[in-house]
């Protein structure tokens, strides 16, 4: 039996190392993801856009870390809060653009691979709203995301400020 005392709990959600403490142990991964980053920055893709899908990424995989570093940027930005307000149920939602909707639904279907295969109808819908170049950043910045999701969400990294 476990034990589930508000204790433990809180115990639980306890950093395991803090942003400094990984930055410090693994500087190098750090620097080459921040120029994986930058590079898809520089892609031209629509900042919002990218970091709509970096929120989405991030709520999928419970990284509060992430979901509060890019709702900072996406607030930063002007995203529309309806859309950040909206984007766990963008499906059931008006606030989303033909486009917005193809990239969030690869986003998801990227952030989720290892239960299920992507669907190459996906595939299809993205071609319809996106060129190959744009499909092939769009996958890269999905990508990154998910990695520091990985990092900053197992490691519990604390979320910055808001």
């Amino acid at each position: 039996m476990t034990d589930s005392s508000p204790a433990s709990e809180s115990a639980a959600r306890q950093p395991h190392q803090d942003w400094a403490q990984f930055e410090q142990h693994a500087g190098g991964v750090v620097s080459a993801l921040r120029d994986y980053s930058r590079a898809v920055d520089a892609s031209g893709l629509d900042k919002g856009l990218v970091e709509l899908l970096k929120l989405r990424a991030s709520q999928i995989n419970g990284c509060a870390f992430c979901l509060q570093f890019h709702l900072n940027l996406a607030r930063k930005l002007g995203l529309p809060q309806r859309q950040l307000d909206q984007l766990a149920a963008w499906r059931d939602s008006h606030a989303f653009s033909a486009r917005e909707r193809a990239a969030l639904a690869w986003t998801e279907a990227l952030t989720l691979m290892a239960a299920a295969p992507v669907d190459g109808a996906l595939y299809t819908d993205l071609q319809a709203q996106f060129s190959e170049g744009e499909i092939a950043n769009l996958t890269a910045a999905i990508a990154a995301i998910n990695a520091w999701n990985r990092i900053a969400g197992a490691l519990r990294f604390t979320p910055p400020a808001a």
